[in-house]
């Protein structure tokens, strides 16, 4: 007999709701400004506002550094980065991916694992940006977005909880590509310098630092994860 009750679609786990919906409050904003919906017309410099006071800028992060100035404004933008996207498009790829990716993690992982992770590639990500890269400043949700495709990798490596569809071996394998080429045109004009660098962005480096750290973090947030890592040590 046919359940009428089930939700057509599956409801999706508080914290990744928690961990979107600024992402979406602060575009929505910013995107309607732009529009000149509201705010007038001061509105259309709002992003580069947002930009200069929630991301994460190397050479400031460097100049703080050495200075020990190690305050809240330039801790907190280790995270703040995070929710905060050059455009419109960027936004809605690194909203709709967190949920998707999100949704499964968090149905193995604890509510607060799965920050964790996030945030935890998140900072992790843009502290060894900002030890390479000079200027570029760092936004956007990817490297906490693949600190949870690392968790999924932990996951589907022990075979925690259900195998996830193809959507999301789909998901998986197009940020995998993604990664590998940036990687490659980055690093394809120190071998060939006359091809030029052609804008490239070291953002990858941010991207591959959180997927480490959300498979690493993973060892110790899963559930049994501690125990399967001091197992694994003992054996050793």
């Amino acid at each position: 007999m046919e359940d009428h009750n089930i939700a057509p679609i599956n409801p999706l786990p508080g914290i990744v709701w928690l961990l979107v919906l600024p992402m979406i409050a602060v575009e929505l904003g910013l995107s309607l400004g732009e529009m000149g919906a509201v705010g007038g017309p001061h509105a259309v410099g709002w992003r580069v506002a947002v930009m200069e006071g929630y991301g994460f800028f190397p050479d400031y992060w460097r100049q703080q550094a050495q200075a020990r100035a190690f305050d809240f404004e330039l801790i907190r933008r280790f995270f703040t980065y995070s929710f905060v996207h050059g455009a419109a498009v960027d936004a809605m790829f690194g909203v709709v991916l967190t949920l998707a990716v999100g949704k499964f993690v968090a149905e193995v992982f604890k509510a607060w694992a799965v920050a964790v992770v996030f945030l935890g590639a998140a900072a992790a990500g843009a502290l060894v940006y900002g030890a390479v890269v000079a200027s570029q400043p760092l936004f956007g949700a990817f490297p906490g977005l693949y600190g949870l495709i690392g968790a999924l990798s932990y996951i589907l490596l022990y075979g925690l909880g259900q195998t996830p569809g193809r959507a999301f071996a789909l998901i998986g394998g197009l940020l995998a590509i993604q990664l590998i080429f940036a990687v490659v045109f980055t690093l394809l004009p120190m071998v060939f310098p006359s091809m030029g660098d052609g804008g490239v962005s070291w953002t990858w480096l941010a991207d591959l630092t959180g997927f480490a750290t959300g498979f690493g973090l993973s060892f110790l947030v899963s559930p049994g994860g501690f125990a399967r890592l001091r197992a694994r040590m003992l054996q050793r």
